[in-house]
């Protein structure tokens, strides 16, 4: 079941096909001042889209920025097919995963990377009960593939 939260922007398209090819034969500058706030918003976060397929043309990435709240965190989930880079700009967020033996929380600074390969189940959190996160998003699909589970578990390469 693909469900959208906290941490996942909706990536609807939205652009007629004839407009998305047009914004395909030119370079596109996209400034901060001009993301794209109408994506699926959720009390306690703040999403733009920098670059998508109604912004620039992009087919097979989307990108984006997500201000996380406060004490939040997402549900345990994996992205399906997707590909999935995240850039940690500010604060501390926590993003947790299952080894085969226990959870392990990798912690955060600004400046770190994070890569999430398809179907990996984790979890992302901002526990900090003060400040927000901002973290940049990027995405092998235009779609928000998310597909929430009930508890994290190791991905058994043997299966996949």
């Amino acid at each position: 079941m693909t469900q959208h939260d906290a941490f996942h922007p909706d990536l609807a398209t939205s652009v007629p096909e004839e407009r998305r090819r047009s914004l395909r034969t030119r370079l596109h500058h996209v400034r901060a001042a001009g993301l794209d706030n109408k994506t699926a918003q959720t009390e306690g976060m703040r999403r733009l889209a920098a670059i998508s397929g109604d912004l620039v043309g992009s087919e097979r990435i989307w990108m984006g920025e997500t201000h996380v709240g406060p004490s939040t965190s997402s549900d345990n989930h994996h992205h399906g097919e997707s590909e999935t880079a995240i850039y940690v700009v500010s604060g501390h967020p926590e993003f947790v995963f299952h080894d085969g033996v226990e959870e392990i929380r990798i912690k955060t600074e600004p400046g770190d990377y994070i890569f999430v390969p398809p179907f990996v189940p984790h979890r992302e959190e901002n526990p900090d009960p003060n400040d927000p996160a901002v973290v940049v998003i990027a995405r092998s699909t235009q779609e928000a593939i998310v597909v929430n589970l009930p508890e994290l578990y190791h991905l058994d390469p043997e299966e996949s």
